[in-house]
């Protein structure tokens, strides 16, 4: 193994391929990210616990037990603090659930177990994944490791902070407004959001609107497809359940191979794009701004996109002024059913108490009126961008955020600062589409920021369309060669 180096240079696919080769074992490579959280997880706070002896117990399992064929074998992953492991603490970001520890495994956990996986913990997840940054009440936040004064996002901020270290080569989270974009494209990562209905999404608290889905967050866009792959629900022996199959195109590999690629499997590389710059939420918050590095990562993608030979055509959201009070009214409806009363619910921050008094507030009519609402954006989205194989929009309307940004005091101010924020991502979740997260800038460098800081770009899919996103995010990714680069606490 000393002649390999430090094996968390290589990519998830890499160390995969030295896992079947024998080159390393998965008790050898469990042990050498323990090291690394051991050494830097108090700098960024990615993970709130780590089960190193599970994790240790758990690889030599899949070493002796485990057929090598399943497309995790070995590599290591971790939980996002809102899913649940038998046996391991699921705080969900709450002092409400100190000290509960689960006796099942949420679906999600399990479906990565069946695919080889090894979890060596939970990830930092905000307070019952409701905001878009990732800072709680019961530990620190999880920093930034571009610049660590700033915040990783959310609500897969552990996830998103772990793989951006080196402290695990990719990592699960979850997505209800852009809970893996967000922190994916504030990290310099890849993250995928999944279209409706190909991940198995029975983790976590799941309100009623089918708005969060499981993806990839990861540094390339083929270690993306490989944990994209081990996350569809497979069947005992390794073929893909019958519920996921139509979405997967039938059969083992088909993200991975447009990934690796840069094209489909028919060998189509060139497509027809959209490029957006409105957003579902510019009717509600007059003046949502796209900062100029938000613009610089955008003006680039597109320029590298349109050289590399794609059809490119601007295109627009007609104004909607009913979708920021339904989406509103449907987030706090599923806040509403947070299992929390009395003191237990005192304990929580501000805008979860918030989120859940309006949540249970809100009349069933109120609440079928958003949802009817929001089914009626999602034609009306879909239809709209028919004619593209995928949309172009800035990921991030603003860099990363600081650490205390967020107002704590104020719920509804701290909604907004989080659409404006974020006003290109929870759209996405809306229509059910697939959407990908891009790195393809680094701003200039500063006292601050040494290194500069990621921007990312959002493509959009068509209904189906992860592995034309795939596609496009590999060609990007040659082009940018942005996996060639390291934030400064690697």
């Amino acid at each position: 193994m000393s002649e390999l180096g430090d094996l968390h240079e290589y990519t998830a696919l890499e160390q995969w391929q030295l896992l079947q080769n024998g080159q390393i074992s998965p008790v050898e490579l469990t042990e050498a990210y323990l090291e690394r959280i051991e050494a830097g997880n108090d700098r960024v706070g990615a993970f709130v616990t780590v089960a190193g002896e599970e994790a240790l117990e758990r690889a030599r399992f899949v070493e002796t037990s485990v057929p090598k064929a399943v497309p995790l074998w070995g590599l290591p992953s971790g939980d996002k603090d809102l899913w649940n492991r038998a046996g391991v603490p699921t705080g969900f970001g709450s002092r409400a659930m100190t000290g509960f520890v689960p006796d099942a495994d949420d679906e999600q956990v399990a479906q990565l177990d069946a695919a080889g996986a090894v979890s060596l913990g939970k990830t930092a997840a905000p307070e019952f994944g409701m905001p878009a940054y990732t800072e709680t009440l019961v530990g620190p936040p999880a920093r930034n490791p571009w610049q660590l004064d700033l915040n990783a996002g959310g609500s897969s901020g552990g996830a998103a902070a772990a793989v951006a270290a080196g402290l695990l080569p990719f990592a699960p989270g979850s997505d209800g407004g852009g809970s893996i974009r967000i922190p994916a494209a504030a990290c310099g990562l890849v993250g995928l959001k999944p279209g409706r209905g190909l991940v198995p999404a029975g983790s976590g608290l799941a309100g009623p609107d089918g708005l969060v889905v499981n993806g990839p967050i990861a540094r390339t866009t083929a270690d993306a497809a490989l944990l994209l792959e081990g996350m569809i629900a497979r069947r005992p022996d390794g073929t893909i359940d019958h519920h996921y199959a139509v979405r997967a195109a039938g059969g083992d590999g088909p993200f991975l191979s447009a990934a690796v690629r840069g094209e489909l499997d028919d060998g189509t590389k060139r497509f027809q794009l959209g490029v957006m710059t409105s957003s579902a939420w510019d009717a509600e918050y007059a003046g949502i701004e796209i900062a100029p590095e938000a613009r610089a990562a955008l003006d680039a993608a597109v320029d590298a996109l349109v050289a590399l030979g794609h059809g490119m055509e601007e295109t627009a959201l007609p104004p909607d002024p009913g979708y920021a009070p339904a989406f509103r009214d449907v987030w706090q409806g599923g806040a509403a059913a947070i299992p929390l009363e009395g003191e237990r619910l005192a304990m929580t921050e501000p805008l979860t108490q918030w989120l859940v008094a309006e949540g249970r507030a809100l009349s069933a009519r109120r609440l079928a009126e958003g949802l009817t609402a929001l089914r009626r954006f999602e034609r009306g989205f879909i239809g709209r961008f028919a004619a593209f194989d995928a949309v172009i929009t800035p990921t991030l309307a603003m860099p990363p955020r600081p650490n205390g940004w967020y107002d704590g005091s104020d719920p509804a101010l701290n909604f907004e600062q989080q659409c404006r924020y974020t006003p290109f991502t929870s759209m996405v979740n809306v229509s059910g589409l697939p959407a990908i997260t891009v790195p393809i800038y680094q701003t200039e460098a500063t006292a601050d920021a040494p290194a500069g800081l990621p921007m990312g770009v959002q493509l959009i899919g068509r209904p189906g369309g992860e592995r034309t996103l795939l596609a496009l995010s590999a060609q990007l990714e040659r082009r940018f060669r942005w996996t060639l680069r390291r934030p400064p606490v690697w």
